[in-house]
């Protein structure tokens, strides 16, 4: 039937509703990256037992050992170098509270957008040049460019509805009788 079609929303509302599914997918990630560096000794500990009871890289193994011995030893001779991935923490959730800026007006704040982009954008030199500096094994680095990399991706997708968004607004204002 013709007439029981039900009414679209306006193109605006559309593109505003996925740069926001997409801002919070990026959000959460940043949240869950903050949250979880709290608790590090015990995420490690974990991992450490998990990595032993299923097939894993000896090599993974062997590394994650290594942390976890290393966090445990500096935890219990100097606790307050744990204080330091407490501000690590503290880094990912007021990042993530700039994101409240382009939820509201994405047009007015896509620098926000482009600057996260950046940001992902260093975390590849910053992997190359500090991994081998603080001896991770090469093939750790690629876990930690995989966040600058799929970190990027939702922001690429904001960033266009933005554009999009933006080239909406100003066709309408432009039609719009003055």
């Amino acid at each position: 039937m013709r007439g029981s079609r039900r009414p679209t929303a306006p193109p605006k509302f559309k593109i505003m509703k996925a740069i926001r599914i997409w801002l919070a997918i990026f959000v959460v990630g940043l949240v869950l990256s903050g949250v979880t560096a709290f608790p590090l000794v015990t995420e490690v500990r974990l991992l450490a037992d998990v990595l032993h009871q299923i097939p894993a890289p000896e090599a993974l193994r062997t590394f994650i050992d290594h942390v976890r011995d290393g966090l445990v030893v500096t935890g219990e001779s100097y606790p307050f170098i744990a204080y330091g991935t407490d501000w690590l923490a503290f880094a990912h959730l007021a990042i993530a509270m700039a994101f409240i800026g382009p939820w509201r007006d994405p047009v007015r704040n896509i620098w926000v957008i482009e600057w996260a982009m950046l940001c992902c954008i260093a975390i590849v030199p910053l992997a190359l040049i500090a991994g081998p500096i603080r001896h991770l094994p090469w093939w750790w680095l690629p876990i930690d460019i995989s966040f600058g990399v799929f970190g990027i991706v939702p922001l690429l997708i904001v960033r266009r509805l933005i554009r999009r968004l933006d080239g909406q607004r100003k066709r309408a204002a432009k039609n719009s009788p003055q």
